[in-house]
């Protein structure tokens, strides 16, 4: 199989050497990184078949082999024109991700929950005694952006159903993050839906109609550049099974499903078109993780005959872990890093849930006071800038939850000026880009990014030497301020109301001017547990006990409007489950995708 690429890839490469691992210079092939990795098994790569029919059942689309011979199998019979998008050529590719990739899936995961363990224990993350020399090498650098990427001032994020996707471009964003995890609810419906929205976008042929009649269609002359987020390492994709060269059956990974279908199919369009295939990585925890995505982009490029390096990557630092590993996960990824971004509200999660069971210090208020500018948070944006500048990475900043609403005018101006203070601190801290997640943000972001970057299409140039962060800054979670009552049931009221939006397959929900998605709702709950078992009291004096937590979330479901065909009962007891029992599941879209999702 041969291709061509394109002219800014071939022009983009060449102004990098267009150098191979086995190519580098000296200096920086002979940094080396200490990481703990599982062979892959020797595979076999298979003949692409002829496409499926539209309309074809599981079995006419995957052939059942024998038992010694790994294969994927569909658990859903296909429907509409999702033939277009699980294709048997595409299905071998699948089946050749899980078979070199899934026994590290599962180590990786496995090394997780032993770190987690041991922080909860009282191991403290600290910066890594045996990748010091990656640290303390200032020779290597990422291989930054790529064709369509030079200039990330404003990127909007969003889910990937038809509409969506039309308005994110037509948004005037200078990227998109088509956004396969937390904005998405993982329907079957939806994985392949979204899927059939990129594919389509990509050619130009995408166009919508409401049940209302009205037609959406992509009129802009530049569109943003896409780049992809597909699903966490930790979450299964249970429609699709598995098979490995033993028998055993497993449900396949939600990462290399969105991963494997997007980039089997679109690659080359992309290059085509002067962009490539780019990826935002969500919930690395550690650099090998990180080395993982790595070698299946590796393998990728081989297997669909791209130059090496033509994939990209920024790595969102959402985890505690991750905020100690930042040069190693850069370093690890270096050959296809584009950056790395400040995922906030993931990162205040994973701190909650990181320490949760660890005493009183570690216990933080209501959720509308862990800003920003607080300490550990301060701490944590400035060292990502400072990394990422160091190594030739962009630096992208979060998003603010704040939306606004077109019916009520002070809510507009108040979620305009919240914006724009958030965006001018991060423009002001050296961060190369945001996120919004509406289009009538995007005039407020870039006007911010603007006054500081003019007509640079970065700040690579600030290193922010001056930066000086320690482990203790990362772990300082003082804030002084009380939980109040209003703050425990405002998060009672935004977990369900935005699970019950999640079990009927919307992923990224407005609840209250605020954008809410899973990461936002993870907090809600992690906080109501670790406030439960960690005997808080509100700043009125009243206990937070479970049978606290159940009264207002009785008085919630009174509240709440309901209908026929609702999930709120659902809801409840997916809550139930993710915040009041002594368990702590470590994210509340496993259980609530197992049991209630279809």
């Amino acid at each position: 199989m041969s291709w061509t690429l394109s002219a800014a890839h071939t022009a983009h490469l060449a102004r990098r050497g267009g150098q191979r691992e086995d190519e580098r210079a000296p200096a920086q092939k002979d940094t080396t990184m200490t990481l703990i990795t599982t062979p892959p098994p020797p595979t076999t790569t298979p003949t692409p078949a002829a496409a499926t029919p539209a309309g074809a059942t599981p079995q006419t689309a995957t052939p059942q082999p024998a038992a010694s011979t790994p294969h994927v199998r569909l658990e859903r019979p296909l429907e509409g024109r999702d033939a277009e998008i699980l294709t048997p050529a595409a299905i071998a590719f699948l089946t050749e991700l899980h078979d070199r990739f899934a026994r590290r899936r599962h180590d990786r995961l496995a090394a997780r929950e032993r770190r987690r363990f041991e922080i909860g224990t009282g191991d403290d993350p600290h910066f890594r005694a045996d990748t010091a020399h990656i640290r303390d090498d200032p020779s290597w650098r990422v291989a930054g952006a790529g064709p369509g990427l030079e200039d990330r001032r404003v990127e909007i994020t969003g889910p990937t159903d038809p509409k969506m996707t039309i308005n994110a471009l037509n948004s005037g964003a200078r990227v998109w993050l088509a956004d396969q995890e937390d904005a998405t609810s993982p329907t079957w419906r939806n994985v392949i839906g979204g899927q059939l929205s990129l594919f389509d976008a990509i050619r130009g042929q995408l166009s919508f109609t409401s049940p209302e009649g009205k037609r959406y269609e992509v009129t802009a002359e530049r569109t943003p550049t896409i780049v992809m987020r597909p699903r966490g390492w930790h979450l299964p994709e249970k429609h699709v099974t598995f098979i490995d060269r033993a028998g055993r059956e497993l449900p396949a990974s939600g990462s290399l499903i969105d991963y494997g279908l997007y980039v089997f199919h679109n690659a080359h369009a992309l290059i085509a078109a002067g962009r490539g295939p780019y990826f935002y990585l969500p919930k690395i925890e550690s650099a090998e993780e990180a080395r993982l995505w790595d070698d299946v982009f590796s393998f990728t490029e081989e297997r669909l005959g791209l130059a090496h390096g033509t994939i990209r990557a920024t790595v969102l630092i959402e985890t505690l872990p991750a905020a100690f590993e930042m040069e190693e996960i850069l370093f690890a990824l270096r050959d296809h890093c584009a950056g790395l971004n400040a995922g906030r509200w993931d990162y205040i999660f994973s701190i909650i849930k990181t320490y949760r069971g660890r005493g009183a210090r570690f216990v933080l208020p209501d959720r509308s006071e862990v800003t920003m500018t607080v300490p550990f948070m301060r701490a944590y944006t400035e060292l990502l800038v400072q990394t990422c500048h160091k190594r030739g990475a962009y630096a992208i900043g979060g998003m603010s939850a704040f939306i606004p609403n077109r019916r009520r005018p002070e809510v507009t101006e108040a979620a305009f000026e919240k914006v724009a203070a958030d965006k001018r601190r991060e423009a002001g801290d050296g961060f190369d880009g945001t996120w919004v997640a509406h289009p009538d943000l995007i005039p407020v972001a870039r006007a911010e990014f603007d006054a500081v970057l003019g007509e640079e299409p970065n700040q690579l140039g600030r290193t922010r030497d001056e930066v000086s962060v320690d482990p203790a800054d990362l772990l300082d979670l003082r804030i002084g301020l009380p939980v109040t009552t209003a703050g425990v049931r405002g998060n009672v009221s935004v977990a369900i109301r935005y699970i019950e939006a999640w079990l009927r397959g919307l992923g990224a929900v407005a609840i209250d001017d605020l954008m809410e998605d899973a990461a936002t709702a993870e907090i809600s709950r992690s906080q109501i547990w670790q406030w439960i078992h960690q005997d808080r009291e509100t700043a009125e004096g009243t206990l937070i006990t479970r049978p606290f937590v159940e009264g207002l979330l009785e008085e919630v479901l009174v509240e709440v409007p309901r209908s026929d065909g609702d999930r709120f009962d659902d809801a409840a007891a997916v809550f139930r489950e993710v915040a009041l029992r002594p368990e702590f599941p470590a994210f509340l879209t496993l259980p609530a995708y197992a049991k209630y999702l279809d």
